[in-house]
């Protein structure tokens, strides 16, 4: 059940969302991209923000291509301004910054622009053969940060628990996130993640929330780091007693959660059985977060 003060947090929060937009703003929505069902998840999440504002979306990880063909969408439906909103877990990652340079709000390009420019997206850029170059727009774009530790994102991840949950006082909850490669943008993601843990065990009382990354794409004594950290920290709550609940911090299932499977193997826990999404909560956020609103 949720606290009167995240309830009354959480309600406003859709409830701004909600309010009714000017027709001359344009929401580019910026996810990933995956398999089919992730994808269509992420179509069908932005044709409900289109019924409130004109909404493209752009699949990819920094993709020009991809993002100036949903420029040119929003424009030519009328739009005098764009929001870009980044559907990512986090804003600490070079994709994140890669994609602030091609949008036009960062001087100097990332290093990292050059390997997303060489990423098969199966797009094709006339305009830019090798894709670092800034997109161009008639009209001004900004950009709002990704999920990060917004009150929405820890509103879905403690229904997530709640909905394994049988005795929350003997229950210790485990939110599991991708994580980025760089040691300092991985202290970024735990400081949001520790937020989040703390904004979910306001909302229920689970004996303890637990938080860590995975450091999927980092190299790989790191990774085996992340991973017997996982495990060490799953025996040690199951030891206390507690029955053990992963939430993973994922935008969707769609094949990544597999590899959080194997790194459990043999251990005692319930995961949960989905990411955030599918949830009509993150089309509050889009919106509010489109509108200029705030965790």
């Amino acid at each position: 059940m949720l606290s009167p003060l995240r309830a009354i947090s959480v309600a406003f929060l859709l409830a701004f969302a909600a309010l009714p937009a000017s027709a001359d703003t344009g929401v580019l929505l910026l996810a990933h991209g995956g398999r089919a069902e992730w994808n269509a998840r992420v179509t069908e999440l932005a044709a409900q923000v289109d019924r409130q504002m004109p909404t493209e979306t752009a699949f990819g990880m920094a993709t020009r291509a991809a993002m100036q063909a949903s420029i040119d969408r929003l424009v030519a439906r009328g739009v005098t301004e764009i929001v870009a909103v980044p559907l990512f877990v986090s804003s600490w990652s070079s994709v994140i910054t890669s994609t602030e340079y091609l949008l036009g709000l960062r001087a100097q390009a990332p290093t990292a622009l050059a390997h997303h420019a060489k990423m098969d997206h199966g797009q094709h850029d006339a305009h830019a053969a090798d894709g670092t170059a800034p997109v161009k727009s008639p009209v001004p774009v900004r950009m709002t940060p990704a999920l990060n530790d917004h009150a929405i994102v820890a509103d879905i991840l403690a229904s997530r628990a709640r909905a394994m949950s049988r005795d929350p006082q003997e229950e210790a909850v485990v939110i599991v996130a991708h994580g980025p490669n760089e040691e300092d943008d991985n202290r970024r993601w735990l400081a949001d993640m520790a937020t989040l843990a703390r904004r979910v065990a306001a909302l229920e009382t689970f004996a303890v929330v637990d938080y860590l990354t995975l450091r999927d794409d980092a190299p790989r004594q790191v990774r085996d780091r992340a991973t017997a950290e996982l495990r060490a920290l799953v025996e040690r709550r199951t030891r206390e007693g507690r029955r053990v609940l992963v939430v993973p911090l994922l935008i969707s299932f769609g094949g990544i959660e597999r590899g959080l499977y194997e790194r459990l193997q043999g251990l005692s826990y319930t995961m949960a059985d989905a990411a955030l999404m599918p949830d009509d909560r993150l089309v509050g956020w889009v919106l509010a977060m489109a509108r200029g609103g705030r965790p």
